[in-house]
Order: C-alpha cells, then structure tokens, then sequence
C-alpha cells in the first residue's frame, strides 16, 4: 500500500475544490493563501497529476480533480461524524452574516441557551455563503430570494422592509421626502437609497456615506452621523429602546426576506429542528 499524503495536503486541496479558490480556502483553514497554494503543489507533484487548472479569476478542477476530490469530500465528512459521534456535547452551528448576528440574533441567543442548557450553540459569523458539506454548520440563516439550492430546504423567517432610521436629535430636520436630500443617507450592500428616493420622487445628489455591512450603517444612524435605510427587524431593538426613530412612515418592501436555511437531510436532524422552531418563534 502506497504511503498516504500529508493530511494538511490533503485538506488544502480538498477545501479549495470546494471553493474553487485559494483564498477562501486559506480562510477556512485558517492559513495563508500562499499555504493553501503551496500544499496543492506538492500534492499534485506527489501525485504526478495536475488536480487544477490555474484560471484568471479562480480554479478549475481537472478531470483528476474531480475523480480525487469526490471520495476524499466523502472521506473527511466520514471523519466528521466519527468525532460527532465521540462527543459528549451537543453542539449545533449555525451560519449568519455579522449584521444579522449582532443585531437579530445575539440579542435573543440567551432564550435559547437558558431554555436548552446542554446545547452548545457555536456561531459562525460571516459574509461567505454555508455550504453544510465541508464547513460544519447545520442550519443558516440568510438574506435572499428562495430557491437556495436543489438541495436545500429554505422557510421564511420574516419579510424585508426596509425603513428610515436616525437619531433623535437627526429626526428635527425631517418632516418630508424632500428633506432628505440635504441630509448624509448612509448606505450599505444593498445599495437602495437610490431606489427608495426615485419611489418618493426625491431629486438630487444627496450625501451618500457608504458601509460595508448593514450593522455598520445602523450603529452610524445611533451615533446621529446621518440616516440609515435598514431592514425593520434589524433596528427593533433600537427603536424600542429610543435609540433610533422613524422620521417618515415610507416604507420599502423588496423581495429580499430572510430564510432559515437547512441541508436535506441535515446532519444532526433534531438539533437542526430544535434551532429551526426556536429561530421561528421568536419573530
């Protein structure tokens, strides 16, 4: 029998398969890019075989690619459930965006935990999309428009409604749609204002300050920098609290409305359905 590559070879390529890039993959394994690069080179020169075909903008899995990656993608989630298994803990992941972590799902985190102690709840917060095969989460959470994938299953979990929101002090100087174009609109990736101002014929260059995440917009529009146009949900507590208002009752409804995203079949089922009909319930 043939000696086994190093498992660190092994693991770069197989999470760049999935990506199709070094740089994602180096984010998951938590290395550098050059790493992940550097690993597959000596894989495909142990190898005698090129596994990818170097493209401008990402990879391309060779024929070889594809024949090794497959049984190797099943190997390592083979190894997966194994340590699962070994657990004592339960633990579910759950993958959310920053913004919807910080301002939806944090705030509410504690519900779950008190009323079920013995899960371990671990969350994965960042932009990139779960693909529920390589990365470890169960159930996601994302913002979009429904079908995911064939072999998703996706439930709403609220709307999108996207308001204005500013300070108090801000709030003065607004009594009208056209009052906003002598105002700073701060503006995230979803990049509506120009949008919502056409809706409410609001002519002008307004002042556009622009973030990179939601999250980052909302905080702004607290700190009284300008006004924010942000989905309903994710200022809730704000507005309870009185640390945003609503100048003008417009409202923007897009078809992008948050789903609660899970693989079929999930890989730890009554978990999985312990978090779906949690995430439910608190809308």
């Amino acid at each position: 029998m043939a000696a086994l590559p190093p498992l660190n070879a092994l693991r770069a390529f197989e999470a760049a398969a999935r990506h199709l890039n070094f740089r994602l993959a180096a984010e998951e394994l938590g290395v550098t890019q050059g790493a992940v690069a550097q690993q597959v080179r000596g894989l495909e020169a142990r190898l005698a075989k090129k596994l990818f075909d170097r493209l401008p903008r990402g990879l391309a899995l060779t024929e070889a690619g594809r024949r090794f990656h497959t049984p190797l993608r099943r190997a390592f989630r083979l190894i997966e459930e194994a340590v699962d298994d070994l657990s004592d803990d339960l633990q579910i992941t759950i993958s959310v965006t920053p913004s919807f972590a910080s301002k939806w799902l944090v705030p509410r985190l504690n519900d779950f935990t008190s009323k079920h102690p013995d899960i371990s709840v671990q969350v994965d917060a960042r932009e990139r999309i779960a693909d529920f095969e390589g990365d470890g989460v169960d159930i996601a959470v994302r913002q979009g428009r429904a079908p995911f994938g064939a072999n998703l299953v996706a439930e709403p979990l609220f709307s999108t409604e996207f308001i204005l929101v500013c300070s108090p002090g801000t709030a003065h100087c607004i009594s009208r749609p056209s009052d906003l174009s002598d105002q700073t609109l701060l503006n995230d990736t979803h990049g509506l204002w120009p949008l919502f101002l056409e809706r409410l014929g609001v002519t002008g260059k307004p002042r556009m300050m622009n973030f990179s995440q939601t999250s980052l917009a909302i905080d702004a529009a607290v700190s009284g920098q300008g006004i924010a146009l942000a989905n309903a949900p994710l200022v809730s507590s704000e507005l309870a609290s009185g640390k945003l208002v609503q100048p003008l009752s417009d409202v923007l409804v897009e078809d992008l409305g948050f789903y609660v995203v899970m693989p079929k079949p999930p890989r730890q089922p009554q978990l999985v359905a312990l978090m779906r009909d949690w995430l439910l319930s608190q809308v």
